[in-house]
């Protein structure tokens, strides 16, 4: 990961760096708070007190090709950096760990206390020494060659996998240029459905890849996306058909592993499914390969138990030039008892705080995740050492407070311009994802049929926004009008279709779709002349042919709708429905 930091001009702070060296390997950077610390006391060495601090706490991502640019494995390699890890140890920009001390407890909470820090200070003011004066004695070398690393592996962290997908032809980030933003569609080659407890992302070229956000589609839509665009992956949105699968956090920031799942919380993987891993890369200065590979693990039985994922957030996100002080709320009161499993915040760089709450039906608040401090780069999954219990009635709420001013150190655009809601990330965004489990089977379905619809009322927005600025993309206007056909609301969706059908020009599947928004809109005869247009150009489309049907025995058109009816027994004559549909029509064609 790129560690983007703020750095001095005139006494104020001003734009970002990337390149976490430029902090830990470059040159000493002002005051960390030494004089602080004393030199009296104990002699702390690196092998007794300082290398089990770093091998536990900074390893992860500071080991060779790790995602840091430079290793602490070594005593050699501590002593290089002493006064660098003393400074950014002291001010807690190292290492990350960005929530609340209080929250959780979550898997992997450990940042360094107060008494470890001052312990790195006092090594630091007796000259970084590697053994004791004792040890040194008895022959050992102070500072002369490598003290053994403390058991990391550069290998899979999980170990060895049961399947492994990678991207086939790297792809090449120019050497200049802004962030950039990847989608790379990877097929999974499974001829049987998998239970899958876990995966490993490994980014092929840490020190250009930011993050992945990883999905899976079980359709052609993503493959389709990734085929159109020349070289490896493609530029743009997430297909909405790739999505978590069955409930579970997929993605990768630098140090993090999430742990395998008991098999009974496992979730299924299909043959024929894509693997969607879209990565924020940041350019090195020259032009870098980035080939990233995924390790899949299996069980050996299905799940039992599967969870549901809430999202809390707003996508009308619309923050002016210059306000310090944006705040966005959404709450949701759930309808279940849940097991709360993990924590997900999700922001781009103007966020500055962000707060998650749970308050219980007797009006106990309960904080579940707290970062006063919010900083894109280190976007973590929390998740909880033990299960948080809610009971139904719980209303979870999420507050973002965002600042675009020239104060924000951390704000993309220099003047502050106008921020809008998006997925790249020179716009904004703001979700708090909440993956739960309920008691039972039947509580989930209601769970997630109650909050679907809670979810699509706020992609339309979304959809709208990128409709805005890109008004001649189909894909985005079709998939805007199935939403607003899932709510219920026909009248946008006719719009958005017949736009979709002057854009795409003669289309069968433009004229069906627009012909069923006018159906439900009870625009009846236009939806005749869309449908009889789609039949006009595929006479096989038997969708078609079905609902041109369906609208003439609405009309009383009775001959009409079994004449459509029989040429769809004819195209599809395995069809039960299509039988059935046909001898409705019949029934009402014959004598009472």
């Amino acid at each position: 990961m790129s560690h983007a930091m703020a750095w001095v001009m005139s006494g104020r702070t001003k734009g970002t760096l990337a390149g976490a060296a430029l902090l830990l390997g470059g040159a000493y950077l002002g005051g960390s708070g030494l004089a602080r610390a004393s030199q009296a006391g104990p002699q702390i060495t690196y092998e007794e007190h300082i290398a089990p601090l770093l091998s536990d706490r900074c390893a992860m991502c500071h080991h060779p090709d790790g995602s840091a640019p430079f290793s602490l494995m070594t005593y050699d390699d501590a002593k290089r950096h002493a006064r660098q890890i003393a400074t950014v140890t002291r001010s807690r920009f190292m290492p990350p760990w960005k929530v609340d001390p209080g929250d959780g407890p979550f898997i992997g909470q450990h940042p360094l206390s107060d008494a470890e820090i001052d312990l790195v200070e006092r090594w630091v003011e007796q000259g970084a020494p590697g053994t004791s004066v004792e040890a040194t004695s008895r022959g050992g070398e102070t500072g002369a060659g490598p003290i053994p690393p403390r058991g990391w592996t550069t290998g899979w962290q999980l170990g060895t996998p049961d399947l492994v997908v990678s991207l086939t032809e790297p792809y090449r980030l120019a050497g200049e240029g802004s962030d950039v933003f990847r989608i790379f569609v990877l097929p999974i080659p499974v001829d049987r459905e998998r239970y899958v407890r876990g995966l490993e992302f490994r980014p092929g070229n840490p020190k250009v890849v930011h993050h992945a956000n990883i999905r899976v589609d079980r359709t052609p839509a993503s493959r389709a996306l990734d085929e159109a665009d020349p070289g490896p992956g493609y530029t743009g949105l997430i297909a909405r058909s790739a999505g978590y699968p069955d409930g579970h956090f997929l993605g990768w920031t630098p140090g993090q592993v999430a742990p395998l799942v008991p098999e009974d919380l496992s979730w299924r993987l299909a043959p024929g499914t894509d693997l969607v891993v879209e990565i924020h890369m940041q350019p090195s200065g020259k032009q870098e390969v980035v080939q990233p590979s995924v390790g899949f693990y299996f069980g050996d039985r299905p799940p039992t138990r599967t969870p549901a994922m809430l999202r809390l957030g707003r996508q009308t996100i619309d923050i002016p030039a210059g306000e310090r002080h944006y705040t966005i709320t959404d709450s949701y009161v759930l309808p279940v008892d849940v097991q709360v499993l993990a924590l997900q915040p999700h922001a781009h760089y103007r966020l500055r705080e962000a707060l998650g709450e749970a308050k219980l039906p007797d009006g106990t608040l309960k904080q579940l995740l707290r970062i006063k401090d919010w900083d894109f780069r280190w976007q973590h999954v929390y998740r909880y050492v033990a299960p948080l219990e809610l009971p139904r009635g719980t209303t979870l709420s999420m507050r973002y407070t965002y600042d675009n001013s020239p104060d924000n150190p951390r704000n993309p655009e220099h003047p502050p311009k106008r921020a809008r809601w998006g997925q790249r990330s020179a716009d904004e965004m703001g979700d708090l994802w909440i993956q739960t489990l309920t008691r039972s089977q039947a509580d989930l379905v209601a769970l997630e049929t109650q909050f679907r619809r809670k979810v699509v009322a706020e992609d339309v927005h979304g959809y709208e926004m990128e409709i805005a600025r890109h008004p001649d993309d189909v894909g985005l206007r079709d998939t805007a009008a199935m939403l607003y056909l899932e709510l219920g609301r026909a009248e946008p969706a006719v719009e958005h279709f017949r736009r979709s059908l002057a854009l795409k020009g003669k289309s069968a599947p433009a004229h069906y779709n627009l012909g069923t928004a006018l159906t439900l809109a009870r625009q009846l005869d236009e939806a005749v002349y869309e449908y009889q247009r789609a039949i006009a150009i595929d006479p096989n489309y038997a969708n078609a042919h079905n609902n041109l049907g369906n609208v003439f025995l609405a009309q009383g058109r009775v001959d009409e709708a079994i004449r459509e009816f029989r040429e769809v027994v004819r195209l599809q004559p395995d069809s039960p429905s299509a039988k059935a549909n046909l001898a409705a029509a019949l029934q009402r064609k014959a004598p009472l």
